[in-house]
């Protein structure tokens, strides 16, 4: 690629819509340009990425037996109100979802577990079939609420997403590793540092889930991890050991008048009290599908949080049939009179709150799902509400004065907890950015769409499902987050858009531009994927932008070239070096071999 005759620029001002670094050099090196929220172009230098990442992705995924196929970005509503997914999604407020010209409801696809089942329904019908694992590489669509940085969260995204199929569940467990195992080996390809970590399922279903995480400051999702390597999860579904209750001085039994303790912090500051002696109440409303609205009432230690997604699984088990969980929420003042037969005692709930305060309406559970966390299952003469405004208990036992609810461990793991695998290692916190995500599915879609194969013995049986995702835009955007420096991009050689960068410092000078043409000639004959940068710019211009782009290395035609010398510098250590004419082919493809090899073990 020639420069002077190519789509380039660059930007010396950061954008004011980037908030984060990798989104700042994406745009000024021009690599994307906003077209709207959440909606980037993909210019000439950031599809050469894209297709470096995509076949690197395929190779893996070929050498372990996946099969590439493509299937329709637009589904009708009845596909997904077949597998229950169409009001969750919607509701969540993440679905493209509008009408054709017949008035049929269509959905523009952010995944694709229907129409890849109904794709293979009428054609896996024996036992003899299994397993089958299909994959595709295509652009999806995710109406984001708060479209941000670039392309770490973006509208529209290309990624890549599989699905596999089986007769039993160590089938689907050898699969799972085995894809894994190849996406390890695509992020160390690609020089790129993930720490792969467990999470929960969310709305794909299913109950084993595995994210690739890439940290960074700017990640919006919390890691929690040991310094011995033995353990990572995303926080939503971090397990850890709490810190022991301090034991409680209130011996016997009383209510007392508190006012103005409505908080935890209130409360200890006036009785001199630990948090970790408090049971706190916790008031949400659950949704579901069906349109039931049950009201929750959890009870957990007083210095701990509750986890919304571990009350979400808890709530989806024990009223599955209700429906899928369409939302959960503290419910505020408006809400609460939508159930409620009057003022509750906020700030100052017992565990045993009435369920006569719940009004007898239709589509109201008539009572409190009461879910009590194990941080205070053991709790002993404990201080808690005591359903009255300005008044609390003290020395209240389990079994005595409250009885337990539904015993589940909902609380928020935090960094400085102690780790269930060794209590000896704390848990650290980072933020990542998710690049990866496999799942677990069971047969759930298999299920409700109605594939059915028949076993050995002509049994008719429901396959077992799992998908892999990777976000493929998401990931080049990640690899820059990771490296860069001050000067601009630092790519790693298997993502870089080309290896090698040949600046002509003075086009103005023949014998320069004479000879910076014919390298760029003999290198690309070479092999070698070569940009020649013979703009009528200046050196200094020339050079700021070769490090804002981060091509590996940089080969500069200028002075020397009349003793028969070229200067080689490396982009990612910054070293310098005089090399010949004759040899810089050879040192070319040394450092490129070498470089390979320090990428996929960094």
């Amino acid at each position: 690629m020639r420069l002077s005759q190519s789509f380039f620029y660059t930007l010396r001002e950061v954008p004011s819509d980037a908030d984060i670094r990798s989104h700042q050099l994406l745009v000024r090196a021009g690599y994307i340009r906003r077209l709207g929220s959440g909606s980037y172009s993909l210019l000439p230098l950031m599809q050469r990425v894209i297709h470096k990442i995509e076949a690197i992705v395929r190779d893996e995924l070929d050498r372990i037996g996946g099969q590439e196929c493509l299937l329709p970005q637009m589904h009708p509503d009845e596909v997904w109100e077949a597998s229950g997914r169409l009001e969750a999604y919607r509701a969540e407020g993440i679905l493209f979802h509008f009408q054709d010209r017949q008035n049929r409801g269509q959905v523009l696809a952010p995944t694709h577990e229907e129409a890849v089942t109904l794709a293979v329904k009428d054609v896996l019908r024996s036992y003899r079939q299994y397993p089958v694992h299909l994959y595709q590489i295509q652009t999806k669509f995710r109406d984001e609420i708060r479209p941000r940085f670039g392309l770490m969260r973006s509208r529209e995204f290309i990624m890549k997403d599989g699905y596999s199929f089986h007769t039993s569940a160590q089938s689907l467990e050898d699969t799972y590793q085995q894809i894994g195992q190849a996406y390890e080996r695509v992020f160390e390809r690609l020089g790129i540092k993930v720490v792969a970590v467990e999470a929960d399922s969310g709305a794909m279903g299913g109950k084993k889930s595995r994210e690739f995480m890439v940290l960074t400051q700017a990640g919006e999702d919390e890691v929690l991890y040991t310094a011995d390597g033995q353990y990572a999860a995303n926080v939503e579904k971090a397990e850890s050991i709490f810190s022991p209750a301090v034991p409680s001085r209130f011996t016997e039994h009383h209510k007392h008048h508190t006012p103005g303790t409505p908080t935890i912090a209130t409360l200890c500051d006036f009785m001199d009290c630990d948090p970790t002696q408090v049971v706190k109440n916790v008031l949400y409303q659950a949704i579901f599908s069906s349109g039931v609205l049950v009201p929750v009432l959890v009870s957990i230690r007083g210095d701990q949080d509750v986890n919304p997604t571990k009350l979400s699984n808890v709530l989806s088990e024990m009223f599955s049939g209700l429906g899928s969980l369409q939302s959960l929420e503290v419910p505020d003042a408006d809400q609460l009179k939508e159930w409620t037969t009057g003022e509750l005692p906020l700030g100052y709930i017992a565990p045993d709150l009435p369920d006569s305060l719940i009004a007898f309406r239709e589509g109201v559970h008539g009572q409190f799902a009461r879910i009590t966390d194990f941080t205070v299952s053991e709790l002993e003469n404990f201080v808690t509400g005591a359903n009255e405004t300005d008044h609390h208990v003290y020395g209240a036992n389990w079994g005595g004065n409250f009885q337990l609810g539904y015993l589940a461990d909902v609380r928020m793991a935090k960094a400085g907890d102690r780790a269930k695998h060794d209590p000896e290692q704390t848990l650290l916190s980072a933020r990542g950015v998710e690049v990866g995500h496999i799942f677990q599915l069971g047969n759930r879609y298999a299920d409700r769409l109605g594939l059915r194969y028949l076993d050995a013995q002509g049994q008719e049986q429901v396959p077992l499902m799992g998908c892999y995702g990777m976000g493929i835009t998401r990931l080049a955007q990640a690899i820059v987050e990771q490296s860069h420096d001050e000067q601009g991009i630092i790519w790693p050689l298997a993502a870089a858009p080309y290896q090698v960068i040949l600046t002509v410092a003075n086009m103005g000078q023949s014998e320069q531009a004479e000879k910076g043409l014919q390298l760029y000639q003999d290198l690309k004959a070479a092999g070698l994927e070569v940009m020649l940068d013979d703009r009528d710019e200046r050196a200094g211009v020339k050079f700021k932008d070769a490090d804002l782009i981060g091509i590996p290395f940089r080969v500069v035609v200028g002075k020397t070239i009349q003793e028969g010398l070229v200067e080689l510098i490396t982009r990612q250590t910054g070293e310098k070096q005089q090399v010949a004419l004759e040899d810089l082919e050879s040192t070319l493809s040394g450092l490129c071999v070498e470089r390979k090899r320090s990428d996929s073990v960094c």
